[in-house]
């Protein structure tokens, strides 16, 4: 059995104000036909599919131009399921239609095993399709309130494949969630508040192969058998240097594992740049595309006048300049902390001992987060 990992399209996604479907639709073209020259029996899609709940038109007709060309054009199954950016009812609608022309869709968690069994010369491999879903929703759907947390939960939609799962047949996992031990970077939108988000990788064990989607970086999580394909393009300026790919997965009669890995081209890359605004000017310190997204970050010591429109004469998707030593109180940026890379509770654990003199407690923390988690159901949603 011979098929495409890969996660995390995000279809739709607005990067410092600029609209990148056409960037997406650039490599998604590149992708369709490396699908096509691969020979693949399937092609799996491991969630996040688009980047909010409501995605504009042209992210849904570019999904629509893409799956066609798969599914109807080269005939080629593809399984999808749900990420925590996707609205799951909105992402499976026509699921039962769909599922006639080999496009396979998940969006929300059921007690049922969500299983596609296709076949090669050896004969069946069992794919499970688990989508996002949050530990109240699981709680909920498996009427079992030991569903506490991600962990929890992902625990008993596994021992509910598991126990479904014909002994010898191969079998694969596709799922999105945050696996412990996982490297994240800033585009990736939290599971959870407080640090229950994350998911033991010891819970995968036994599955031949498990597509995991949600982090952005591509790697392993636990064994090597389970792997994150990561993001389709570079979604944050912390993704500089990401060598982004997706896989080619191939099962022997055996079940054993062979990874392909295979890069794709961006019609433009994300990169970090510095130097002098002079040596920027003339060149000195580019040595990619200049249509690139670009971060700046410049060295001069003192004040320069209107540098991000000098700059865009020359590099015109400058996204984002950076004066690590020239703030308002002197100090050099080394000296503060970024807080870009605190997360929220940190902050506002700072916040309340700041403005009230006392440590946070326990149950104050506890409703905290669970106004934040409303709040992150409703943007899911805006």
């Amino acid at each position: 059995m011979r098929f495409v990992h890969t996660s995390d399209w995000h279809l739709g996604r607005l990067f410092h104000g600029m609209h990148l479907t056409g960037d997406q639709a650039h490599i998604l073209d590149e992708f369709v036909s490396l699908v096509r020259d691969a020979k693949v029996d399937a092609v799996v899609v491991a969630g996040d599919i688009y980047d909010r709940a409501v995605p504009p038109p042209d992210a849904v007709l570019l999904l629509d131009d893409v799956i066609s060309r798969i599914a109807v054009g080269f005939e080629i199954p593809v399984l999808m399921i749900a990420g925590n950016h996707d609205s799951p009812e909105r992402v499976a609608f026509g699921s039962r239609v769909l599922s006639q022309r080999r496009v396979h869709v998940v969006g929300s968690v059921t007690p049922q095993v969500n299983s596609v069994v296709l076949n090669d010369e050896h004969g069946p491999v069992n794919f499970y399709l688990i989508p996002y879903a949050e530990p109240a929703v699981v709680r909920e759907k498996f009427e079992d309130d030991s569903a506490v947390d991600h962990c929890a939960g992902m625990k008993l939609m596994v021992d509910r494949v598991n126990a479904a799962h014909p002994g010898q047949a191969r079998s694969v996992v596709i799922a999105h969630a945050f696996v412990a031990g996982g490297e994240e970077s800033e585009s990736e939108r939290p599971l959870s508040v407080g640090g229950s988000g994350s998911v033991d990788a010891r819970i995968f064990s036994g599955f031949n192969y498990v597509a995991l989607g949600h982090l952005h970086r591509p790697q392993t999580a636990g064994a090597e058998n389970v792997t994150y394909s990561g993001s389709l393009m570079k979604y944050s300026f912390s993704e500089a240097d990401h060598k982004k790919r997706i896989q080619i997965v191939d099962l022997d009669k055996l079940g054993k594992v062979k990874i392909e890995e295979i890069s794709l081209n961006p019609r433009r890359d994300v990169r970090r740049m510095q130097g002098t605004i002079g040596a920027l000017l003339n060149g000195m310190s580019s040595t990619g595309n200049r249509e690139d997204y670009l971060e700046i970050t410049l060295l001069d010591k003192g004040a320069v006048l209107d540098p991000i429109g000098k700059l865009r004469e020359v590099y015109p998707n400058l996204l984002h300049l950076r004066r690590p030593e020239f703030l308002a109180d002197g100090n050099s940026a080394s000296t503060r902390a970024d807080h870009r890379k605190v997360s929220d509770f940190d902050l506002f654990r700072s916040f309340f001992t700041e403005v009230t003199g006392d440590e946070i407690l326990d149950e104050q923390a506890s409703a905290y987060r669970a106004v934040i988690e409303k709040m992150s159901v409703k943007d899911r949603e805006a």
